[in-house]
C-alpha cells in the first residue's frame, strides 16, 4: 500500500510539474487537471507522459492512472480596445485581433479613436 501512495504522489507531481512548464512565458495561460478523464482522443490510446492537441487549441498530457492535465497553447492579447475581440481558429491555433461590428475586419486601432476602456480576456473558439 505504501508502495502505490508513493507512486501516485510521485505521478502527481509530475503531473504539476508538466502542467507548470507547458504554460511557457505565455500569459495568461491556463491549465485543467480532469481525474476522471481517460487517456484517449479521438480513437487513439495514450500512455503516460504522452502528449495531443485536442480541438480546442489545449495541449494535453496523460498522467495515467490519476487522469489527464490540458494547458493552452495560444498567447492571447491582453490590451485592446472595446470594440475588439480575440478569435481562436480551431484547426490551427491562429489568434487574430478582430472587430466586434464586424468580425470580417481586423482590429487596428486607429489615432481617432480615443477609447480608454479595454477589451476582455475572453476567447471565441470558431471553425
Amino acid at each position: 500500500m505504501k508502495m502505490e501512495l508513493a507512486g501516485v504522489n510521485w505521478v502527481l507531481a509530475a503531473a504539476g510539474l508538466l502542467l507548470w512548464t507547458t504554460g511557457g512565458s505565455a500569459a495568461p495561460m491556463e491549465c485543467h487537471f480532469n481525474s476522471r478523464a481517460l487517456c484517449v482522443f479521438e480513437g487513439s490510446h495514450y500512455s503516460l507522459g504522452e502528449t495531443w492537441m485536442d480541438n480546442m487549441c489545449m495541449q494535453c498530457t496523460c498522467l495515467h492512472p490519476v487522469g489527464v492535465g490540458c494547458c493552452e497553447t495560444v498567447q492571447r492579447p491582453v490590451d485592446f480596445p472595446a470594440w475588439c475581440e480575440v478569435r481562436v481558429e480551431q484547426v490551427t491555433c491562429k489568434v487574430s485581433l478582430v472587430q466586434t461590428a464586424d468580425p470580417r475586419l481586423p482590429c487596428t486601432p486607429d489615432e481617432d479613436i480615443k477609447d480608454p476602456s479595454h477589451g476582455s480576456l475572453q476567447q471565441q473558439l470558431h471553425g
